[in-house]
This record gives structure tokens, sequence and C-alpha cells, in this order.
């Protein structure tokens, strides 16, 4: 039996697709790409925007459509949020919300030994605990490898369903985390990326302290951190993201002592007004934001620091537009990931005052686009001339590509040799979406 899964959204369902892979193929199932023809599709979905639920909807009945005998389970943030829904699609088999990815396989088989097959509907009210997923031992990377170190989130900014999708704050157990680290780096990846739904808030939760006393010596994700560090091997460790709404600049600075943790951080703004910022329920200003930037900059000129940044949340001036436009062009980013404001039903931003028209929304995500893309130019112009250490991943054409330390991605000429190994590489010009390199 063949089973293809289609992820969409963040890095933490790239890691949970991961682990329902491993799930299946021990279950006897072949796993084949997502355009393949399949037995069974798995959709991990998300819910951060109605352009989100879209795509899953019309990957849920293109795959149907390619055969009418696939059984199709839904998972993820989507069928969390809206269950019924999703339901509701003659395509839809199976519906498991975010706490029932560990089940699916049970559901699918149940499903398909069925004489009557029912439609299967599950979703959960609360998960207390951390939910292990046992150790992954692979993916479809070679090199670069995912370790989910947490779960859920109670921030609550007002634009935002994953609380809802997610449930509250809940850490693994650090000798998990750390015993994965160690069987991925056995298996020879060289870049390790700890990523969660909020990884800054690792193990702030109520009681983990007290259940893991010796792991609470330092602040939150910096116990793992240093764990992960002190494993002997060629390798490095990134960091997925950070929230400014959760750490500061002095949290920050305590982090650059790892040698092995790559100069790189996705540290999401959101908004470069201060205004907007208190609207969105995000307890930051632009300079404390600025503040980290300065940080990072300090430990490294060349820092790379990507960001998330909507345009035309309910109330944004024009004035206010133009301070996520300074933001962009005082922090000098690597990248920029630039979004439309979404309404999503049951936020508190959906039911606000001066909602923003769409043509509005459609001119300044085009105007912080442009922005964003002249501050990456000048991220790749500062980067000339300078020798950094790149993990070689594939093939694209005529060159090998890879990512530096601080998230540049290289093309250069090599060979099979280089790949899944660091190479110091002098980085000469922009090119595609990175630069050219050589050895």
């Amino acid at each position: 039996m063949k089973v293809a899964f289609h992820t969409l959204g963040c890095k933490v369902n790239q890691y949970e697709t991961e682990a329902m892979r491993q799930q299946f193929v021990k279950a006897g199932f072949k796993s084949v790409d997502e355009n393949d023809f399949a037995d069974v599709y798995v959709i991990n979905t998300c819910t951060v925007t109605n352009l989100a639920d879209r795509k899953s909807r019309q990957y849920i009945r293109r795959m149907k459509k390619g055969n009418p005998e696939a059984v199709i389970a839904v998972t993820g943030c989507y069928a969390q949020i809206k269950p019924e829904e999703l339901a509701e699609l003659p395509e839809v088999d199976i519906v498991a919300g975010t706490g029932e990815k560990n089940n699916i396989i049970a559901y699918v088989q149940e499903f398909m030994e069925a004489h009557q097959p029912q439609k299967h509907i599950k979703t959960y009210d609360e998960l207390c605990e951390y939910q292990d997923r046992g150790i992954i031992t692979s993916m479809e990377s070679r090199t670069r490898a995912y370790i989910k170190i947490q779960e859920g989130c109670d921030r609550f900014c007002s634009y935002c369903l994953i609380p809802f999708a997610r449930g509250k704050v809940r850490s693994r157990d650090p000798e998990e985390v750390v015993a994965e680290a160690k069987a991925l780096i056995e298996k020879g990846f060289k870049e390790i990326i700890l990523t969660g739904i909020n990884t800054a808030l690792y193990g702030v939760e109520e009681g983990f302290a007290e259940k893991y006393p010796d792991w609470a010596k330092e602040d939150g994700i910096e116990s793992i951190i240093k764990a992960i560090c002190e494993i002997n091997g060629e390798f490095r460790v990134r960091l997925s993201s950070l929230e400014p709404a959760v750490i500061n600049a002095e949290y920050v600075e305590r982090l650059m002592k790892y040698d092995k943790l790559c100069h790189h951080l996705h540290l999401s703004a959101q908004s470069g007004s201060t205004n907007v910022l208190k609207l969105m329920n995000r307890p930051y200003g632009q300079q404390d934001y600025l503040d980290i930037v300065e940080v990072l900059r300090k430990c490294d000129p060349l820092y790379g620091i990507s960001t998330d940044i909507i345009v035309g949340f309910p109330q944004e001036s024009e004035e206010d537009f133009e301070d996520s436009l300074e933001l962009v062009e005082k922090a000098g980013f690597c990248k920029v990931h630039a979004f439309r404001y979404s309404k999503r039903e049951g936020t508190a931003a959906a039911v606000m005052k001066g909602q923003v028209a769409s043509e509005t929304k459609n001119a300044r995500v085009t105007a912080l686009m442009a922005t964003g893309e002249k501050a990456s130019n000048d991220f790749f112009e500062r980067c000339k001339g300078v020798t950094r250490t790149v993990l070689f991943e594939e093939w694209d054409g005529d060159f090998i590509t890879g990512y530096t330390d601080n998230y540049v991605k290289v093309y250069a000429k090599g060979s099979d040799e280089d790949l899944n190994c660091f190479r110091e590489v002098k980085l000469l010009e922009i090119y595609k979406d990175g630069m050219k390199g050589e050895m």
C-alpha cells in the first residue's frame, strides 16, 4: 500500500509529517511523493490564513480526482479548528485534530478494514502533557533535520488562531530531545534545527522546573542548546525562530556563547509600528525589537535575521505602515516574509473596528515586498568577499547549493564529495535567490 503526504505551514508541521511517515512505513506502507498515485493521502494542514485553508481543500480535491478510491485523511490546525467544515467535503474520509496525529495510522487502518467505512472525525479538547511521537531518525533531507521541542502557545496575539489549534504550552522531555539529536547526528545529519510552536516558551510552563530540576539551571531553550552543543560530532545547531514577544536583548545575548549555534535567527516582528503591535497584543515596540538586532549584530555584523511582517492590520494607518518599512531598513534583514492581514473568525482582531480595504492591503504588501527585496540585496552586498561556512545539500544545474551559517543560499562549483559536508566558501556576487561562491 502506498501513502503520500502533503504538508502546509510551519516547520512543526514538517516535523510531524516525518513522524507520521515513519509510523506508516513501520506499518508496512511505502511512502511516495505527494504528486504520485497512492492508496492513502495524508494532508497536514495549516490555518494561519484563509489562503492556507483554500490550498488544503484544493489538494484534497486534486488527489481524490487522481485516485477516487484513495483514503483521504486530513489532520493539522485546520482540522482542529474547523473539523465539521472539512468533514462536509465529500472527498474527505478522516478528520483528525492536532492532538490526533499519533493515531492517524490506526484511523486509516480501521477505515480501510471496515466493511462499510464511516467518515471519522476526532479532535481533542485539551492536552495537558507533551505528546511524545517517538524519536525521529530519518528526514527527507539528507543534511538538515528538525527536532520538535515544544508544543502550544499562550500569548494569544489578537490575529492568531494557533493557541486555539495547538493548545497551551507543553515542553518535550529534554532527555528525549537530546537522544533524538544524538540519533540524527549518528545518522549523518549535519544540521539540527530546533523548532516548536513558540520555541522561546520551552520549559516556562508551571511544573517544568520541578519535573526536570537539572534542566532548569539555564533559562528555557538555552538548556537544550547547551546540551546538544556538547554532543560529539561535526554538526551545527539552528533555531527555527524566537519570538520577540517572549525574549529580549539580554536573553539573546546569553545564547551567543554557543559556538555550534548558527548565526541566523527568524525573529517575527509582525509590524514595525508600536501602535499596531499593541493592537496585536504583542508586548514590545519597535525599539525593543531593534535592541535585539543590535545585540546580534554586535556578535556578528553579518548575523542573518529574517522576519514576518503583516500589513493591513485593523486600524493600521499610513504612518503605521511607514514604521514597518522603517523597521526593515533599520534592521537590515536577510529575508522579509510579507503577508496581508487575514481575518480569522474567533480572534479578537476579526471584530476590531477599522478593517483595512483589500486594495490598500495589496498596495502595502507590494511596497513591503520591494523594500524587503532591497534589504536582502543590501545584506548580500555586505557579504561579498567574506568567507563563511556552507553546508552543501544538493545539485542545482551546474552548481551545488547549500546554506551558510547566517542563512545565505550559496551556489558553487563542486562535486558529489562536497554534498553533506561543511566547506569554507568565499561569497562572490548575488545570484538567483542567494550568492555565487568559490570553495
